[in-house]
C-alpha cells in the first residue's frame, strides 16, 4: 500500500526524510483505552483511533518541497516547494525537551505560516529541511 507522499511525487522528486508524530501527542488516548479496555471494548476503540491518527499524518521533506498531510476519512494537506519557504521555526516546551517533540512552523512567501503539532524530533525535520535547500542551490 503507497502512501500519500509516495503518491504526489513528481518528477525527479526524491524523499529525503519521512517524519511523524510523537505517540506523547496521544498519551491520554492510550491512557484511557487502556484503563476502559474492560469496558465493553471501549478502550480497544479509543486504542484504534489513537493509532489511526498516528498512522494517517505523513510529514516528508523532499529535495523540491515539504509535505504534510493529515487525517483519515477527511484529508488535510499542506505542500510548499522549498524555494517558497522563507523560514523553519520549532517551538519546544519543557516536556517536548525531555521526550523530543514539539511544534514546527513553516513561513512561507506571502505570509503562509503552517503549524504542525506534535512533530518527534522536530530538529531532526529541520535539518532535513536544510539540507535539501542547501543541495538545491547547488
Amino acid at each position: 500500500m503507497s502512501t500519500y507522499v509516495d503518491d504526489v511525487l513528481i518528477k525527479d522528486e526524491v524523499v529525503m526524510y519521512r517524519g511523524h508524530l510523537t505517540w506523547w501527542a496521544f498519551f491520554w488516548w492510550i491512557l484511557f483505552g487502556l484503563l476502559l479496555l474492560a469496558a465493553f471494548g471501549l478502550g480497544l476503540l479509543l486504542l484504534l483511533w489513537a493509532w489511526l491518527l498516528y498512522r494517517s499524518t505523513e510529514l516528508a521533506v523532499t529535495n523540491k518541497r515539504i509535505i504534510v498531510k493529515s487525517g483519515f476519512i477527511q484529508r488535510n494537506t499542506t505542500e510548499m516547494f522549498l524555494e517558497k519557504v522563507e523560514s523553519i521555526q520549532v517551538d519546544q516546551g519543557v516536556l517536548g525537551r525531555m521526550f523530543d517533540f514539539g511544534t514546527i512552523t513553516v513561513s512561507g512567501t506571502g505570509g503562509d505560516r503552517s503549524p504542525i503539532r506534535d512533530v518527534s524530533r522536530p530538529l531532526e525535520f529541520r535539518r532535513a529541511f536544510m539540507t535539501a535547500v542547501d543541495a538545491n542551490r547547488r
